[in-house]
């Protein structure tokens, strides 16, 4: 019998019950026995609920209380000195001190955990919009079993036979970083005694498979990484193992596949959405007793799934290697879509239009889709006629959708010249008239856009939606909060200052709610990290403007002020990233229809009299393809993208972007490329180490490497941890190393929408006073000339 399996579920639950548990926790309103009797609860509920929907191979220990690698490294011993982890278990004031920094709690006391230690390094997931936290070894790492969280999970699960997953030895070792820049594979003979403790522990608990996790065969991988996967396995098969499923998704093995084929495992999976040119040299390559697990489910998007053509694609393989040992997949961990479509009514003013939801599939839905397709392939197409008809039925109606596929938007794009694409003048003549305009002095401060999100201003927002407040008094309460907004940063001294975004929900769906071709969910929520979730917007037909959607709020906002309010907008490659995407035209066309929509939205933001305008883009680098053969096509019409958006404006209209979570260095020519006046970047955690990407020569000067101005972040905002003044004027004489003077922002590693004011005033008085710092310690003549 052909098998049905997961590979990961959604954790936050249906309707965020994670969410709710991690911040009542945090907030003293939740015990820790109370919080993880909250996460068994989830656990179990989503163990039966798999179990229900036919599936067979049910993972466990793929429930994290933050994030899965943070899970890997405690449960290894790979905790950096200071956090108050002594060996064994640990703690959960430790791991939140790592997830979020140390802010002195009683718990992180208790625990002795020094105050004031930042989080670790976060960044994306391979190419998802998932965070997870990078582990910091060093050459002298020692590790230790601190506990058996796989084994655990196993029983817990219990009478359900469940298959635990592990992020493999080596991709755990790859997805590391060494604070003394050694290579982090050199630890792998040292890390495999204890994977082999693991699954020696999972067999002897007659655990009979484990899915091992190794992303990293999806990238590009040097011999010597290769070679770790043939010495790791060869070892691990020496002793007592459960059978082991060697996972890999988001992109083609390729050439890595020939190594993965070769290692001494039970079976091998394929992401057939992303990687489907692996297939026939998989089929070649892998003897008739490995079991070949085939992913034909989407994991990572929420189309439903063409069933016709999967069970087509399962009859193939059948026909070559038979059903005895073929599993049947989504592509990935299902982490990265929503829970359950059923949630979605469809009714009231925000429901997914019918249409377009019956062309839907969330994880629940898509585990329905494994379970059909291996019985389809073991049953025949009769056994499943009713599935195979609606599936038909949501391809031909996407494809005939008058609403999706509209001629003026494909005449306009189809008219776009390169002209579009190009400011009118260089950066330095765009730099002096900005300067004339704007009057700044050196260093001058701001910051990314947002303002906390408090409870008055969501309950605002919902009671609108609700209608129990009209349009008329929802707007007086936005202008109110702008207005102190406002009142606050001239007082502490900011010199470009935002209006807080106050009206808007998320920095995607604000303005996918204003175009068409973007639909919305009330529950469609993912996990980004910890208890941060997004609901993406889904793209589901082409891409237009139909009015105004910032103009307003800037506009009054820069009416209430002297000093140049910043217009705020997110940019075409991050309306793509950060929403679920059509698949039925090319990503690239889609992020220029977003382009010509922000296009005329920049247009009328420099018309309303606004100098700044930031187009965010924070998913740039998190587009790239995970093979480096594959970056340029990708870079070419990203950058073309942002250009088209943001080059109709005058020389002294400032063009400003944000980019967080990303390693520039070897992208840096097109970050360039992008020719915006200023950018800032997230570089706290890092202590600015990113910035040797952009200007490598000590003492800067007028031939800095990078040509335009830089705001690198020196406060690290996803932690609720506040930094001295001091603490932040070393990281701006860091910058100052790397940067000229006359090239440097002061501004945060990112908005300020997840913070509280408690947190924001003091952080933004301390920035300022860093500023004022470093302009006496410069000498500046505070006109901020070269």
């Amino acid at each position: 019998m052909t098998v049905a399996a997961n590979l990961g579920f959604p954790r936050i639950g249906a309707r965020r019950e994670l969410k709710s548990a991690l911040e009542a926790h945090w907030a003293g309103e939740l015990d820790e026995a109370g919080l993880l009797e909250a996460a068994r609860g989830l656990r179990q509920r989503h163990w039966q609920l798999q179990a229900g929907q036919g599936i067979s191979h049910i993972p466990s220990n793929d429930f994290a209380l933050y994030d899965q690698v943070l899970d890997t490294a405690g449960m290894l011993g790979a905790i950096p000195e200071g956090y108050g982890w002594r060996g064994g278990p640990v703690s959960l004031a430790t791991a939140f001190a790592l997830a979020r920094g140390a802010r002195g709690t009683a718990a992180e006391r208790s625990a002795g955990i020094a105050a004031g230690l930042p989080a670790l390094e976060m960044t994306k997931w391979f190419d998802t919009n998932y965070h997870y936290l990078v582990p910091r070894l060093s050459a002298g790492q020692r590790f230790e079993l601190t506990e058996n969280r796989p084994l655990a999970a196993f029983r817990e699960a219990l009478p359900l036979r469940t298959r635990p997953v592990l992020l493999g030895p080596v991709s755990f070792l790859l997805l590391s970083k060494t604070e003394d820049g050694s290579d982090p594979l050199g630890l792998l003979d040292r890390l495999l005694p204890l994977y082999a403790r693991l699954l020696g522990e999972l067999a002897a608990a007659n655990c009979a498979w484990v899915q091992m996790d190794e992303p990293a065969l999806a990238l590009d991988l040097s011999e010597a990484a290769r070679e770790a996967f043939r010495r790791a396995y060869a070892a691990l098969a020496e002793g007592a193992t459960p059978d082991l499923l060697l996972t890999s998704y988001f992109g083609p093995m390729a050439d890595n596949l020939a190594t993965a084929a070769s290692l001494p495992v039970a079976g091998l999976h394929l992401d057939l959405v992303r990687g489907a040119a692996d297939l026939e040299p998989a089929l070649d390559l892998l003897p008739p007793e490995r079991w070949l697990s085939l992913g034909l489910v989407d994991g990572r998007n929420v189309w439903r799934c063409d069933l016709r053509a999967a069970l087509g694609t399962l009859r193939r393989v059948a026909e070559r290697r038979g059903t005895r040992r073929l599993i049947v997949a989504p592509s990935c961990s299902l982490l990265h879509v929503p829970v359950d479509l059923a949630q979605e009514g469809g009714e009231g003013q925000r429901g997914l239009d019918p249409a377009v939801r019956s062309w839907l599939a969330f994880a629940t839905q898509k585990l329905e889709e494994v379970a059909a397709l291996a019985r389809g392939l073991d049953e025949g197409e009769a056994a499943i006629a009713q599935a195979l008809a609606a599936s038909d039925r949501a391809r031909q109606g996407r494809a005939e959708s008058a609403a999706a596929h509209r001629p003026e938007v494909r005449a306009r794009l189809a008219a776009v010249t390169p002209e579009m694409a190009r400011r009118a003048g260089a950066f330095p003549a765009r730099r002096a008239a900005q300067r004339a305009r704007l009057g700044l002095p050196d260093f001058p401060t701001t910051t990314i856009g947002s303002f906390p999100q408090t409870p008055e201003v969501r309950q605002a927002r919902a009671a609108l939606a609700r209608g129990t407040l009209d349009a008329e008094g929802y707007e007086r309460r936005v202008e109110a909060w702008i207005d102190e907004a406002l009142r606050w940063q001239e007082e502490v001294g900011l010199d470009v200052l935002v209006h807080g975004e106050f009206e808007r929900n998320d920095m995607v769906k604000y303005f996918g709610e204003q175009l068409d071709g973007y639909a919305f969910t009330r529950h469609g929520w993912v996990q980004s990290y910890g208890s941060r979730c997004v609901a993406p917007p889904i793209i589901w037909g082409d891409v237009a403007r139909p009015g105004s959607m910032t103009v307003r709020w800037a506009a009054y906002a820069q009416s209430r002020s002297a000093r140049p309010v910043k217009g705020m907008l997110t940019g075409p490659v991050t309306m793509l990233q950060w929403s679920f995407v059509r698949d039925d035209i090319p990503r690239a066309e889609v992020c220029r229809q977003i382009a010509l929509a922000l296009r005329d939205e920049v247009t009328e933001l420099e018309a309303a009299g606004i100098a700044v305008i930031q187009v965010d883009e924070p998913a740039f680098r998190e587009g790239l393809p995970l093979r480096r053969a594959a970056w340029q096509a990708y870079l070419d019409w990203a950058v073309e993208s942002f250009r088209l958006a943001t080059a109709g404006v005058r020389d002294d209209t400032a063009i400003h972007t944000h980019m967080c979570y990303s390693e520039f260095n070897d992208i840096l020519p097109a970050i360039a490329a992008m020719d915006a006046d200023a950018i800032s970047i997230e570089t706290t955690r890092s202590r600015m180490e990113l910035l040797d990407a952009f200007a490598p020569r000590p003492g800067g000067g007028e031939e800095a490497a990078w040509p335009a101005e830089i705001g690198p972040g020196i406060w690290d905002i996803h932690s609720p941890r506040v930094p001295e003044a001091a603490e932040m004027a070393e990281l701006l004489r860091l910058a100052r190393r790397r940067l000229a003077d006359w090239q440097i922002w002061v501004n945060p590693d990112c908005g300020l929408k997840t913070r509280r004011w408690e947190e924001v005033r003091p952080a933004l008085e301390h920035m300022v006073a860093a500023a004022r710092t470093l302009r006496a310690e410069a000498g500046g003549s505070g006109t901020g000339t070269a």
